[in-house]
């Protein structure tokens, strides 16, 4: 019997969170269930952080972007007690369900706590839109306007000084936000983490650029690209976050520095960051949020926990929870293929 239904969000944030957040409590209320909002991702499990929603606080966030229940990159695995403190927490206030909308790592932590008894649904949510199963998750398609427009506006001034201009993207194993937002930029070249990378061809471009009177060269990088020489991704320091993944960055500038030394041209870096993840939602991700958020509470009200919502070939349906986090989204050939015509 379902009463009360958790909510939290939890890893990197992205625009569309709140529409989801949104959705998940009119969708909820119409089968007269109260949602929790669970502050700060799994952490507000762990510390018993929460804030009962209610109509006032959900009017009015479908455009906002963020989320307003926050949002960490907590592991109660990770943490002493963590589990049976996320167990008491969820006895303590009630829940039903938790549904958690993130990446891989957050609703990783729903997949094992089911191992506990724990009743979880999932929704996906990252920038970088690497989840098995999943069309779009909530942000990407956000993330991908604000790539879009930053290498739109890169080609006057790359342009102007004749220069080659390095656009550092968001993805970690993942280059569909680089390869997405290269293509509808307009970019040159185009480095994603699954296939490395040879400088000799990077440079071959520029130089058939010139030859045809193109003086200037926009190259759209992920962050986790890597180079045929070496294959190690280019850290930005050593922290490591609770889930094992090092803090990625500056593939930008190393790629410049032997662009500088190999051809003498002028570079530029421009590392987009967090920029990829703020402000409104594009109106994409508004609906697919919102669909994804009410599919959610569909599953918890017929049951069917350890299911994840997601867009799949255009239809919103569910998939397993560990099928979607353990497979590995492919790399879309096809698109990556169209990439090397557009020089």
């Amino acid at each position: 019997m379902i009463k009360k239904i958790g909510v939290l969000s939890g890893g990197g944030d992205s625009p569309a969170i709140n529409a989801a957040i949104r959705a998940i409590y009119l969708k909820a209320s119409q089968y007269g269930y109260k949602v929790i909002g669970i502050k700060n991702g799994w952490e507000g499990l762990v510390k018993g952080n929460i804030v009962e929603l209610d109509r006032e606080s959900v009017s009015g966030i479908l455009g906002e972007g963020g989320t307003i229940i926050g949002t960490s990159r907590t592991n109660p695995f990770k943490i002493e007690n963590g589990v049976e403190k996320v167990k008491e927490n969820i006895k303590k206030f009630e829940l039903d369900a938790i549904i958690t909308i993130g990446g891989d790592d957050t609703n990783g932590v729903i997949t094992r706590l089911t191992q506990y008894g724990i009743k979880g649904v999932g929704v996906p949510q990252t920038v970088d839109n690497d989840i098995a199963h999943s069309d779009y998750a909530i942000g990407s398609d956000s993330a991908l306007e604000v790539v879009t427009d930053c290498l739109d506006k890169l080609h006057t001034t790359a342009s102007s000084h004749s220069r080659i201009m390095i656009v550092e993207i968001m993805g970690r194993d993942s280059g569909w936000l680089a390869l997405s937002g290269g293509i509808a930029g307009g970019a040159d070249v185009i480095l994603i983490p699954e296939v490395a990378f040879d400088y000799d061809e990077i440079v071959n471009v520029i130089e058939k650029r010139r030859e045809r009177g193109k003086d200037f060269t926009i190259i759209a990088v992920a962050e986790g690209a890597k180079p045929a020489e070496g294959e190690e991704q280019v850290t930005a320091s050593g922290a490591i976050d609770s889930f094992g993944h090092v803090q990625l960055g500056g593939i930008g500038n190393v790629i410049a520095r032997e662009i500088e030394k190999r051809t003498g041209y002028g570079t530029r870096v421009v590392i987009l960051g967090h920029l990829q993840r703020g402000g409104r939602p594009s109106a994409f991700d508004r609906i697919v949020a919102t669909r994804l958020g009410a599919k959610a509470v569909e599953l918890v009200h017929e049951g069917h926990f350890g299911q994840m919502a997601v867009m799949e070939n255009g239809a919103i349906t569910s998939v397993p929870l560990e099928k979607a986090i353990k497979e590995e989204k492919p790399m879309d050939q096809e698109l990556y293929e169209l990439s090397k015509l557009l020089h």
